[in-house]
């Protein structure tokens, strides 16, 4: 598996990175040809756009939500013009998995009439945690999390990209506090990916976000092999959440930018 970063601002899109929006990618060995499966892991304001670096959206396989805040999901509508009036014709129709009602949402956001269900663009699914989905070898699960809105952390297994015989794990929490689902998530991760938009003795609410150490803390619970710090709004600072981890993580901890592309 493979893990490129279109967005990862926080809150909204910031100065030079659009909100939120993981490319994951799988390659599957059939027959002796290779099969590259793509899903996006959430789609916030700014990622169609940046999306169209790294992926033509004919090749995109599923779209996945951790939750359906704005800063998550606003430019599936963009995705959704975009295989609709594609000038080489519409786009096949791609399976859109969300904890909470996408179709819905979906409409709020592009202001469309109730009658409009984008059946020749997405296909909704409803996941809750506990719930498990396969995308080509790739398998979904999903956990609780703890957020202002119902909102699930993802683990993906699926085929190392260095040896395809062998398995490997990479966890999303999505938006969420420390909480023990997300640690039964993250269990045993190569890669971690988690949410830190707060910052220690500055942020105070709890239940919503993580701060550097409890992202820190979620890894070194649930013994992450590596761990990646994404969702820091424009007025976060990430040598500070960087370094908050550090001191509770003993692993090594990167702030992610635009672009980035990480093997599992």
């Amino acid at each position: 598996m493979r893990l490129t970063i279109i967005g990862c601002s926080g809150s909204m899109s910031g100065r030079s990175a659009a909100a939120s929006a993981y490319l994951l990618q799988c390659d599957d060995y059939q027959d002796g040809k290779i099969r590259t499966y793509s899903v996006m892991l959430d789609f916030g304001p700014g990622a169609m756009g940046q999306s169209l670096k790294y992926l033509d959206p004919a090749d995109l396989d599923a779209m996945v939500f951790s939750h359906l805040h704005t800063d998550h999901c606003a430019d599936i509508v963009g995705m959704q013009v975009y295989r609709r009036w594609f000038p080489g014709g519409p786009l096949p129709r791609v399976d859109v998995f969300a904890p909470q009602d996408g179709l819905h949402r979906t409409r709020q956001v592009s202001g469309d009439r109730e009658d409009e269900t984008y059946e020749g663009e997405f296909s909704f699914h409803d996941i809750a945690p506990g719930g498990v989905i396969e995308v080509g070898p790739m398998r979904f699960e999903f956990f609780g999390a703890e957020h202002t809105v119902p909102a699930v952390g993802i683990r993906v297994s699926g085929p190392s990209e260095s040896n395809p015989d062998s398995y490997v794990i990479f966890g999303y929490t999505g938006d969420t506090d420390l909480c023990d689902p997300e640690v039964e998530m993250a269990m045993g991760a190569d890669l971690l990916l988690s949410e830190c938009a707060f910052e220690d003795g500055r942020d105070e609410v709890r239940g919503v976000h993580m701060t550097g150490s409890r992202a820190g803390t979620l890894a070194e619970r649930a013994g992450a092999s590596r761990l990646l710090l994404t969702h820091l709004q424009p007025w976060t600072d990430p040598e500070k959440v960087r370094r908050a981890a550090e001191q509770v993580y003993a692993g090594p901890v990167h702030c992610v930018e635009p672009g980035e592309t990480f093997v599992i």
